[in-house]
């Protein structure tokens, strides 16, 4: 199912019922957009995924994969799961997609810095790698350092 980004939300906080605040999360229509793919391989929340090639017809852009290493960037990487999951190829898993905007778990190389232009999977399967902007196929844009476990916020470049 696919989320919508017809209708904003442009607040940073919401009201509760006992009259407090509470940040809006990525959730809201404006943050980010999401899909649900299938799956018939194992997917780690916060991996690049890109469409699957070796499906037959339609089904190349149903069913996704780990974003491959492609030395100029893997220019099917489409976004960045946000949950992990195991499928086969007898029994394919759903999974859900974060396919532009806002994305608070992403791969990215170690001492990938915010603002760096992000292409995915040049050297490690899963991961983007910072990249002079323009020079390969760009995925996203880095919006923090990247942390010790080689995680970053990163913002997704609609592709999909």
């Amino acid at each position: 199912m696919a989320t919508s980004t017809l209708v904003q939300y442009l607040e940073k906080s919401q009201t509760t019922i006992s009259g407090g605040t509470v940040p809006v999360g990525a959730d809201s229509s404006n943050r980010s957009q999401t899909e649900t793919f299938l799956t018939e391989t194992a997917i780690v929340k916060g991996d690049w995924v890109a469409v699957d090639t070796s499906q037959t017809g339609a089904s190349k852009v149903l069913v996704v994969v780990q974003a491959g290493v492609v030395a100029t960037g893997n220019g099917l990487a489409i976004g960045v799961a946000l949950e992990s999951v195991t499928g086969t190829v007898a029994s394919p898993q759903q999974v859900k997609v974060c396919v532009a905007g806002y994305c608070e778990t992403a791969n990215v190389l170690a001492a990938t810095a915010a603002g760096s232009s992000l292409s995915a999977a040049i050297t490690t399967a899963g991961r983007a790698a910072s990249t002079a902007a323009g020079s390969f196929n760009t995925c996203g844009v880095a919006l923090t350092l990247a942390t010790a476990g080689n995680v970053a916020e990163v913002l997704v470049y609609k592709q999909f």
